[in-house]
């Protein structure tokens, strides 16, 4: 109990650190609230005079000044009442902003491998859902503990200075009452934790449901997949409905022992009336005051839901804002590099894999030249690629480009001399000029058209509504394999970097697109230093060398005719793609 007590006010007070930088909004709030806070027994307090003086001894005067205090205390609470609730507003809106601008700036900067290990779901999940709730933790349990512990505190010393021996009797309940709480506490803290993994498959589900929609369609998934949707729903409702249920017990316990000491507290009130110990204005505040207690603690008990949850979420957010980002610790500058690549005994192996992806690579690409990675699918060729923007890091060996290793190169510079192009083409919904664009904001109009006519992409793009300027759809749907492909290759074309990696950028188009799309791939090869992953060798031929990968293993290195004459694995799948199929 005592390490859960201390991790909680641990993520609490890292909480608050985004508050107190508003200090000036966070006093301002808290004193209006205490202002509202107070004038709540302030109008108890002025049932005494009205009772003992305006009815039981009709004084004219108490009659006239007490109505007019009530409305000038009630105006005071209104004002106190809008500047607290517009500060809390504000400030819980500035916490959700930094909290959602520091996971987003993590996202970003994630390793590789966290994406392949973290459900895509989860991610979203924890940025839109999970900072949401951590606000209930933040400034909505300080508005409650504030507002209502200092109307109680000032509904209890009203009760005192009435009558100090019946107020002992709502002190017996408070043990009680912070027992129920702490008990509760813990058993919401899991159920939210548990929830927040619901919520995260439910987000997952519909992500997928409409990223694969066409497939659902084909395939016939719609009961599949909606049985899926309702397991997660049903998840979460049931979370709800436990969570729910915890609370109101809570919730019920404590208002059962408030009732208790409230009926014992009326019948000796009764009694020290009947000796004249208690005057009717003196009953009437402290029975006032007391009801007036009530709300409050019962809204105290209430709020260890609210701050369970936001513990729980407070707890996931920030576990993924410490994730450690991407190594970047070079301090090498490498202004203009001529783009020779070296691997040098380069292995690696996938986390919770047996079997090495690349084991003992041994390869130079020199500057301008354009090799060709080929092989059975699992060989490796991909997992080489991704080694050069360092997406990751090898497990032994080194990787150097023009004699300097990867990892003495900032992050930052050493992908600004890397262009991709990829089968997966990752375009956004956004317009062509934005897209081919991409990462230079700076580029002239002229510079994009050059690179799309370089591309041939200029003819499709003239065809479009906007031209330049037609948004293209999430991906780039509202574009064709071929055009999407073309648009990559133009934002290739207008990095202009020295080093290009081709990942099978015309596997999956038809004979048309192909050849326009291969003609534009020749225009971004000249001149740069190229890594062409391709499963179609007749796109590979010209290559200045082809290497032959097997099992993470280079098997074979040479060009196209010489490795055909050496009979080995390049000729074997150079015969499988090219031999004709049997008549029958």
């Amino acid at each position: 109990m005592k390490d859960s007590f201390k991790n909680s006010w641990a993520i609490y007070r890292r909480l608050l650190g985004y508050l107190f930088g508003y200090w000036k909004v966070l006093l301002l709030s808290i004193l209006s609230m205490a202002v509202a806070a107070l004038t709540e027994p302030a109008v108890a307090k002025l049932l005494k005079p009205l009772i003992d003086g305006g009815f039981v001894n009709k004084d004219p005067q108490v009659i006239m000044w007490v109505p007019l205090a009530i409305i000038g205390i009630y105006l005071i609470r209104g004002v106190a009442g809008f500047i607290n609730e517009y500060t809390a507003s504000w400030l819980t809106g500035q916490l959700v902003q930094a909290l959602r601008q520091q996971m987003f700036a993590k996202l970003v900067r994630l390793p590789a491998h966290y994406y392949d290990e973290h459900q895509s779901g989860r991610l979203m999940s924890r940025i839109t859902n999970d900072v949401n709730q951590v606000t209930e933790a933040g400034f909505n349990v300080i508005t409650v503990t504030v507002r209502d512990g200092l109307t109680a505190l000032g509904m209890l010393g009203l009760m005192l200075m009435t009558d100090w021996q019946l107020t002992l009797i709502c002190l017996v309940v408070m043990p009680g009452v912070t027992y129920c709480m702490r008990l509760v506490g813990k058993r919401l803290r899991g159920l939210a934790r548990q929830n927040q993994q619901h919520m995260a498959q439910m987000t997952q589900v519909l992500a997928e449901s409409i990223q694969c929609q066409r497939a659902i369609k084909v395939y016939g998934g719609q009961e599949r997949e909606m049985a899926r949707f309702d397991d997660t729903a049903t998840s979460v409702r049931r979370n709800q409905v436990k969570q729910s249920a915890a609370s109101s017990a809570n919730t019920g316990v404590t208002q059962l022992m408030i009732a208790c000491a409230l009926a014992a507290i009326l019948y000796f009130a009764g009694l020290r009336a009947q000796h004249g110990a208690l005057t009717a204005g003196d009953f009437m505040v402290f029975l006032t005051a007391m009801l007036g207690l009530f709300a409050p603690v019962k809204r105290i008990s209430s709020v260890s839901q609210a701050m369970q949850r936001g513990l729980a979420a407070a707890e996931s957010v920030f576990s993924f804002i410490d994730e450690p980002g991407e190594a970047d610790s070079g301090d090498h500058a490498l202004p203009a590099p001529s783009g020779q690549l070296c691997f040098d005994g380069v292995s690696f192996a996938y986390p919770n894999v047996d079997n090495p992806a690349l084991s003992g690579i041994d390869l130079t690409i020199q500057p301008g030249e354009t090799v060709a990675l080929v092989g059975s699918s699992g060989s490796g060729k991909t997992t080489l690629a991704s080694l050069v923007p360092r997406f990751y890091e090898p497990s032994a060996g080194r990787l150097l480009l023009d004699g300097v290793t990867l990892s003495d190169i900032p992050l930052s510079q050493l992908r600004e001399h890397i262009a991709m192009v990829s089968q997966q083409v990752e375009l956004f919904n956004d317009t062509v000029a934005a897209n081919i664009a991409y990462g230079r904001e700076d580029a002239s109009r002229e510079a994009i058209i050059d690179a799309a006519r370089a591309a041939n992409a200029l003819e499709f793009i003239e065809a479009l509504p906007e031209g330049l300027d037609t948004i293209i759809g999430e991906n780039g749907s509202r574009l064709s394999g071929g055009q999407r492909q073309r648009l990559a290759i133009a934002r290739a074309l207008l990095k202009n970097a020295p080093l290009l990696i081709l990942d099978e950028a015309t596997s999956a188009l038809d004979t048309q697109s192909e050849r326009l799309v291969q003609a534009a791939l020749e225009n971004l090869m000249k001149n740069r230093t190229t890594i062409v992953i391709a499963h179609r060798l007749s796109t590979i031929e010209n290559a200045d060398r082809i290497v032959v990968m097997h099992q993470g293993k280079v098997v074979e290195q040479g060009r196209h005719q010489a490795l055909l004459g050496q009979g080995g694995l390049y000729a074997r799948l150079h015969s499988l793609q090219f031999s004709e199929p049997k008549a029958d």
